[in-house]
């Protein structure tokens, strides 16, 4: 089981978890998880032991130097932090690890067990994958509930994928049979730039996090990476006349299906959002209006 630090009792506490691996295409789930826990000044209180779940010879330790000039070794895990939104009304439970190699049924029960001993009540996974849309064009987030009142009130869609999964997908039916109400965003990274980071792609999964939450979440620079990250990639397609008009394929298949969409709830809530950033106190992140992100 996972030794949890002393933590004072949580209020309403929402679970956020995202792990590394075949789950994480681009780094951008794990990157949501990095972000929150820097933004939201998150404070790490157990891990699992990583002896129970992961092969060594695939997520192998690192060796680095701490600041008194002596050698440790740091061990691939996944930890739990927890954090008090200064905007939210209430506390959230954060996971960041590496999918396991092994033992996965144990591993997701270890982790909801240690979320429930903090009074967890919604997890929330996030996912990221790679697919046919186009660099150019806003990133597009699919979501899943393991509740009919979830997926009515997120607008969500019934699932229809079949086939291989990975944790998140383990760990989300877990919850269903714990009971436990889930959630789960994925995001679509570009297949022809899966490399990471893809800043566009993590800013997409903070916007479906600000939606379920209904609270702006500090962007930070996030909004310019994604522009440079963006931009980037107009430099390397321009200079393959193949990848381009594979690009300018993908851009008019897309604008085609979202063009009912794009007159009605996407631009609402963007539009909702770029409001509330304005309505902040702190001035609004660059980049954070309406618009592609």
């Amino acid at each position: 089981m996972i030794e949890i630090d002393a933590v004072p009792e949580l209020v309403d506490p929402l679970v956020i978890a995202a792990f590394e691996g075949w789950n994480d295409a681009a780094d951008a789930a794990s990157s949501v998880i990095d972000h929150l826990m820097q933004v939201w000044g998150a404070r790490v209180v157990g891990a699992v032991d990583p002896e129970d779940f992961y092969d060594f010879q695939v997520n192998r330790p690192t060796v680095s130097t701490d600041d008194n000039g002596h050698r440790r070794i740091t061990w691939p895990t996944t930890q739990i932090a927890v954090a008090s939104p200064p905007d939210l009304d209430r506390d959230v439970i954060l996971l960041r690890g590496i999918e396991p190699s092994m033992r996965w049924r144990q591993f997701c029960a270890e982790l909801l067990a240690a979320c429930d001993e903090l009074g967890g009540e919604l997890v929330v996974t996030l996912g990221a994958l790679l697919a046919d849309t186009p660099h150019t064009r806003p990133i597009p987030v699919s979501g899943t509930a393991t509740e009919p009142e979830l997926v009515d009130r997120l607008k969500l869609e019934p699932s229809t994928y079949e086939g291989p999964t990975g944790i998140v997908g383990v760990f989300q039916d877990a919850c269903t049979r714990l009971d436990i109400p889930a959630v789960s965003y994925w995001a679509a990274v570009p297949h022809y730039v899966a490399q990471p980071p893809c800043p566009k792609a993590t800013l997409a999964l903070l916007g479906q996090l600000e939606d379920l939450l209904e609270v702006s979440i500090p962007l930070g620079d996030l909004p310019e990476d994604a522009r440079a990250w963006e931009r980037g990639v107009e430099e390397l397609t321009e200079d393959d006349e193949d990848i381009a008009e594979y690009v300018r394929s993908l851009e008019e298949s897309r604008d085609t299906a979202d063009l009912p969409e794009a007159s009605g709830e996407a631009i609402a809530r963007e539009f909702e959002r770029y409001l509330k950033r304005r309505g902040d106190d702190s001035p609004p992140a660059p980049g954070a209006g309406p618009g592609p992100a």
